[in-house]
């Protein structure tokens, strides 16, 4: 393939650049001198990997490596793919940091769930390697082994909980073979509700899955039991399920943040919704998300208006700093037109690979972004890459996604209507689901131009998902062709704003209380409900704290919200103590309260000076009440007393 090396040159200016034809052959040597060197060492070649990280040994600072064929050279554009070159060596000299690890420990302890033969030869294959246990759902017309070399039961799996290492099964119509089984298993008794534990189970009963999201769930492997190279690849795969393995921690939560719940009310449950494994659940006020069962699709991280929740891998703003280093080194390189291409590793890039080998590769201006899960990339890297001057970006999916992506689905429309707004025509950010790289190719090619930012911005910012976001909108709203000041959002937008009757609003400031993020505030000095627009997250609690419930959210982006002061919704005047002038509340609800008491209950007659109390602050009152011994229970009208057992047997007797 060809190398623009001037276009190399101008995209990395402050990189030494050197350009080989056969650096792991004859060539080796050059590589060897450059390992030696101590600054940092990118190498744009992934299929000699291998090769040259042994060669460099134990180096200080890691190799970078990056793939400019298959994604740029190998292409019927690939003369024109220098200004891309450039950008995939941009983004990869980018370092991310480590991330945390989860441990996960399985002894071989194996249940084969199956209906027929096909789960016991299953059996067979493990017993050598694995301590295994068959469960048939039904076993009458099985013929009992010679010889007993595994367990062989008969039950019904009615629950499945628990991760790799640790599942928890509960079982119904539960029954063991008696030894003394002839020609055909008799069985002793069965038993409903015997919880079994195990490291893993094979599941090859071919009917629905035992967990939500299957294939994410480690250590839970499934297979057709009428497919016998499914099922023999499900064994072996089981087969090495023996020791300690480790797994990224994908997902930090900081409760602090979190705007779950409070006083036991609802609040923001998005993550709860969209979590595929059911790995999130209800933690007091903040929400938990177990690490061993987490399989790191990122919608709670995408989707957390707070910065709660965050991924790991890498985080929100490493994954922005390396979309700007591509997109400025692209645009300095004299790129144009640049379509960012969001793809995973184990279905986007081998797509990419077949293409480039088979067929015309991908054009030009397509920039491949590889991410761990597509549905880790939020609505911050969208708003900065078009800020960053990319004119539209595409998301590579599988023609039929492993999991639900309807956070991925979420985040493209709010994107939408962002875009719509700001002046961006046409179809802006779309998803591909597809696993034929030719209809890859299609769909890319049928891009055309469209128009992008007329100065690409160059900030950087560091921080939580929300900080990103936040400066990367005023940005695109500086540079965007129609910069309107406010947008409206798809409900479950992580911005906006509240409206709020002030008809029926009686100040009880309960929904400043309940406020996790301090959008909504009062004042220490007088009866006002105030709002800072910039501050919410939607998370709906002061909505269903309000008992007047004349609150409701409205999804927006008012691009003065963040320069703009705190708003006055409601003030009314003061209710002053009567006895010491002391502000003590709201004056319109104590008349109210005042009005609807007096001479309509008993403890306060019409004229009598009690009604003062209710006037005064809770100093005054306690002070009243003391002098004038006020007495609460003085002139209680009598009541009915309370009916007896033997009252209603002699009203019984009476009617008999």
């Amino acid at each position: 393939m060809r190398l623009d090396m001037a276009a190399i040159r101008r995209g990395c200016p402050n990189s030494e650049i050197r350009g080989f034809r056969h650096l792991c052959g004859p060539e080796l040597d050059h590589f060897r001198k450059a390992a030696a060197e101590t600054g940092p060492l990118t190498v744009a070649c992934t299929q000699q990997a291998a090769q040259f990280s042994d060669e460099a040994g134990e180096r200080a600072k890691a190799i970078s490596f990056v793939n400019i064929r298959e994604t740029a050279g190998w292409s019927h554009e690939g003369a024109r793919a220098g200004a891309k070159m450039v950008a995939l060596l941009a983004a990869a000299s980018i370092p991310a940091p480590d991330y945390p690890l989860v441990t996960l420990s399985s002894d071989g302890v194996i249940l084969i769930y199956g209906r027929n033969e096909a789960a016991i030869e299953a059996g067979r294959l493990l017993a050598d390697h694995l301590d295994v246990t068959v469960m048939l759902k039904q076993i009458s017309d099985t013929v009992p082994q010679a010889a007993t070399v595994f367990p062989i039961v008969r039950g019904t799996i009615r629950s499945a909980k628990g991760h790799f290492g640790a599942f928890e099964l509960m079982i119904d119509d539960y029954a063991r073979p008696r030894p003394s089984s002839r020609d055909r298993f008799v069985l002793d008794a069965s038993r409903d509700g015997v919880t079994s534990h195990c490291d893993i189970v094979l599941d090859l009963s071919g009917g629905m899955p035992l967990f939500p999201a299957h294939d994410l769930r480690d250590g839970y492997l499934r297979a057709d039991p009428n497919d016998p190279a499914a099922v023999l690849r499900a064994v072996l795969t089981a087969r090495d399920l023996v020791g300690s393995f480790d797994k990224p921690k994908y997902v930090d939560v900081t409760p602090g943040l979190c705007a779950h719940s409070r006083s036991k009310r609802t609040g923001c449950h998005r993550c709860l919704d969209l979590c595929p494994t059911g790995a999130i659940t209800p933690a007091g006020d903040h929400v938990a998300v177990d690490p061993n069962i987490c399989a790191g699709c990122g919608q709670c991280a995408a989707a957390c208006p707070t910065g709660a929740a965050s991924y790991t891998l890498p985080p929100a703003d490493t994954q922005l700093q390396r979309l700007r280093a591509m997109l400025l080194a692209y645009h300095a390189a004299g790129g144009a037109n640049a379509v960012l291409l969001f793809h995973d590793g184990s279905h986007g890039t081998p797509l990419i690979e077949a293409l480039a080998r088979h067929g015309d590769g991908l054009p030009a201006n397509v920039l491949p972004f590889v991410v761990n899960e597509l549905t880790q990339v939020g609505l911050e890297a969208i708003v900065g890459a078009f800020a960053y001057g990319v004119t539209a970006v595409r998301y590579l999916l599988r023609a039929k996604p492993r999991h639900d992506v309807t956070g991925l689905s979420q985040t493209i429309g709010m994107a939408d209507a962002i875009l719509g707004g700001l002046g961006f025509d046409g179809q802006r950010v779309a998803t591909i689901e597809t696993d034929d790289p030719d209809a890859l190719g299609s769909h890319l090619s049928g891009i055309g131009p469209l128009a992008a930012v007329a100065t690409p911005a160059t900030f950087r910012t560091v921080g939580k998902r929300r900080d990103l976001l936040r400066f990367g909108l005023s940005e695109l709203h500086r540079l965007s062709p129609k910069p309107v000041d406010v947008i409206a959002l798809p409900q479950g937008a992580p911005v906006g704003a509240i409206s709020v009757d002030t008809d029926g609003c009686t100040l009880c400031l309960s929904c400043v209380s309940a406020c996790p993020t301090g959008a909504l505030r009062d004042d220490p000095e007088r009866p006002v409900l105030k709002f800072i627009e910039d501050a919410c997250v939607q998370c709906g609690l002061c909505q269903t704290t309000c008992p007047e419930k004349v609150i409701t959210l409205k999804p927006q982006i008012d691009f003065r919200a963040a320069r703009a002061p705190a708003a006055v919704i409601k003030e009314e005047e003061p209710a002053l103590c009567v006895r010491c002038g002391t502000a003590f509340g709201v004056k319109s609800t104590i008349d109210r309260i005042a009005a609807k008491l007096e001479g309509r209950h008993w403890m306060y007659p019409a004229g009598d000076k009690r009604i003062e109390a209710l006037k005064m602050c809770a100093d005054c009152r306690v002070i009243v009440m003391s002098e004038q011994q006020f007495n609460p229970f003085k002139g209680i009208p009598e009541r009915t007393p309370p009916r007896t057992t033997d009252d209603y047997l002699r009203q019984r007797e009476g009617k008999d």
